[in-house]
C-alpha cells in the first residue's frame, strides 16, 4: 500500500509541476502577444495618420464646421454672463456638445478600420476622445472652457495629426492628438483605439501553441492513468499468482500426505493381517489419488485454455433430465451434504451443449454453494427458457458475495476474503471455469448477492 500510494503521490506531483510549468509559459506567452499586439497596432496607427496627412484629408472638416457656428453662438452667450456658478455650468454645456459633437461626426474612425482591414488585420475597434484643452475666444480675450492637467501647451504652429506612441492605457492606443481651430476657439483632443474583444485576437494568435499545450499535458494524463493501473493491475495479478501457489501448495500437500501415512500404515504388521483396514486404507488412497489427480488435471486444463481455442463436443440433450442427474449426482456425492429443491419450466427443451464441461459448471456452482455456507445449506436449483435462452439458476443461502468482490469473482485464481484472510479453501477457478464455459457455450453468467443474504447465479445458454 506504502509504495502504491508513493508511485500516486509522484505521479500526481509531476503532472502537477508539467501543468504549473505551461501555465507560466503560456502567461508568458500572452503577456507577449498582448505587448506585440499593441505595438503593431501602434504601428499601424501611425503609419494610417501619416497617410491621411498627405492626402489632406478632411476627416474633421465636418467637426470643424459644426463646431465653428456653435462657438459664434457661444461666444455672444458667454459676454452676458456675469454670475460666476451660471458662467461654470455654461462651460460644462459647451465641452458636453463639442464632446458629444467630436465622437459623433468624426470620420476618423472610419478611416482607421478601413487601413486595417486593407492591412489584413483586424478592423474592428472601439475609440475614445478625451479633450485635453477647450478655449473660447471672443475679440482679443480667450475664456478657457476646459484644461486637463496633462494638457501641454505647443508654441510650434498647429498641425491637425500629431502622432505620438504614449499609451493612454494599458489597454488603449493614443493615436493622434489632433488641434483644431478657427476664429472663435481652439480645440486639442486625444484620440485613442481600444480594441472590443482584445482576448480573442491573441487567442486566436495563440491558439496553435495552446492546443499543442493542452494536448501534452492531456497525453501525460492518460499515459499516466494507463501506467497506474497497468501497474496496479499487475500488483494485482501477482498477488492473486502468489496465492494461488500457496493455496495450490496446500491442496496438493493434502492429498499426498494421505497417501503418504496410508502407505505407512500399509507397512505396519497389524494393518496387513486386518483385510477390513487394509480395504479402508487402499479406499482412501485411492480417494486421495483421485483428488490429486482432480488438482493436477485443472492446472493442465488451465494451460490448454490459455493457449488453444476452447472446444466443445456438443451433442443435443434434454436439459431437464439433464439437470435431474446432475443434482442427483452431487447430492449422492457429497453424502447429502445440502438440502436441494429443484424447480423446472424447461418444456423438454432440447440444447447443443459439451455433457462434460456444462457438468462441471453446474457442479461448480452446486460446491460453492455448500462450500460457503455457515448453516445448514439449502439449495435452489431452477431452469427455464425465454425467447432465446436457455437460462439455469442457482441460489444458496450462504455467507454471500461483497460489491468489490462481485467485480472479481469470475477471474482466474481471485477468491473472496474477509480482510487479508481467506476462511475458505480453494484455488479460485471454480467461477472462472463456469464463466469460461458458459462463454464457450455462447452465453454468460450473471451474479447477484448481499453479504449474509446468499448469492444467486443465472446461466444463460442460446438454445435456438
Amino acid at each position: 500500500m506504502g509504495k502504491k500510494n508513493t508511485v500516486l503521490m509522484l505521479g500526481i506531483l509531476a503532472i502537477i509541476v508539467l501543468v504549473a510549468a505551461q501555465v507560466i509559459i503560456i502567461r508568458s506567452n500572452w503577456k507577449q502577444n498582448d505587448e506585440m499586439l499593441l505595438l503593431r497596432y501602434r504601428s499601424l496607427s501611425q503609419d494610417a495618420v501619416t497617410a491621411l496627412r498627405g492626402s489632406r484629408s478632411t476627416a474633421y472638416d465636418t467637426v470643424r464646421f459644426i463646431l465653428g457656428k456653435y462657438s459664434e453662438q457661444a461666444v455672444n452667450e458667454l459676454s452676458l454672463i456675469k454670475d460666476e456658478a451660471v458662467m461654470e455650468t455654461k462651460k460644462a454645456e459647451i465641452l458636453e456638445y463639442f464632446s458629444v459633437v467630436l465622437n459623433r461626426e468624426q470620420d476618423f474612425s472610419l478611416y482607421l478600420s478601413s487601413y486595417f482591414g486593407l492591412m489584413g488585420f483586424e478592423k474592428n475597434f472601439n475609440h475614445r476622445i478625451d479633450i485635453s484643452n477647450l478655449d473660447i475666444i471672443n475679440d482679443d480675450d480667450t475664456i478657457n472652457i476646459f484644461r486637463s492637467g496633462t494638457f501641454i501647451a505647443r508654441r510650434s504652429p498647429p498641425r491637425e495629426f500629431m502622432t505620438t506612441t504614449q499609451k493612454g492605457s494599458k489597454s488603449s492606443i493614443l493615436v493622434t492628438r489632433p488641434w483644431l481651430a478657427d476664429n472663435n476657439y481652439i480645440l486639442n483632443f486625444e484620440y485613442y483605439i481600444d480594441f472590443s474583444d482584445k482576448k480573442r485576437l491573441i487567442f486566436r494568435e495563440m491558439s496553435a501553441s495552446l492546443g499543442m499545450s493542452l494536448f501534452s499535458i492531456l497525453v501525460v494524463v492518460i499515459i499516466f492513468i494507463v501506467a497506474y493501473k497497468n501497474l496496479m493491475e499487475e500488483k494485482r495479478l501477482s498477488n492473486l499468482k502468489t496465492d494461488f501457489i500457496n493455496n495450490m501448495t496446500h491442496e496438493l500437500k493434502t492429498p499426498l500426505a494421505t497417501i503418504t501415512v496410508a502407505g505407512k500404515t500399509l507397512e505396519m504388521e497389524q494393518i496387513r493381517t486386518d483385510q477390513t483396514k487394509i480395504l479402508e486404507t487402499a479406499k482412501m488412497i485411492g480417494k486421495q489419488s483421485v483428488h490429486l489427480n482432480q488438482l493436477i488435471n485443472m492446472i493442465l486444463e488451465i494451460s490448454m485454455w490459455e493457449r488453444t481455442q476452447f472446444q466443445l463436443d456438443r451433442k443435443k440433450v434434454d436439459i431437464e433430465e439433464l439437470m435431474d442427474d446432475i443434482v442427483s449426482s452431487f447430492k449422492t456425492g457429497c453424502g447429502n451434504c445440502a438440502t436441494l429443491h429443484q424447480k423446472y419450466n424447461l418444456d423438454g427443451v432440447q440444447a447443443d451443449i459439451d455433457l462434460v464441461y456444462f457438468t462441471t459448471m453446474i457442479n461448480n456452482l452446486l460446491s460453492n454453494a455448500v462450500k460457503y455456507s455457515e448453516k445448514e445449506p439449502v439449495i435452489d436449483v431452477e431452469g427455464f427458457t425465454d425467447e432465446k435462452n436457455l437460462c439455469i439458476r442457482v441460489a444458496d443461502n450462504g455467507i454471500g458475495i461483497s460489491k468489490t468482490d462481485q467485480k472479481h469473482v469470475f477471474d482466474k485464481f481471485y477468491r473472496a476474503s474477509s480482510g487479508n484472510i481467506h476462511k475458505y479453501k480453494g484455488l479460485g477457478l471454480g467461477l472462472y471455469y463456469v464463466k469460461k464455459i458458459a462463454e464457450a457455450h455462447g452465453g454468460d453468467v450473471t451474479l447477484n448477492s448481499k453479504p449474509g443474504k446468499g448469492s444467486i447465479f443465472t446461466i444463460t445458454i442460446p438454445y435456438k
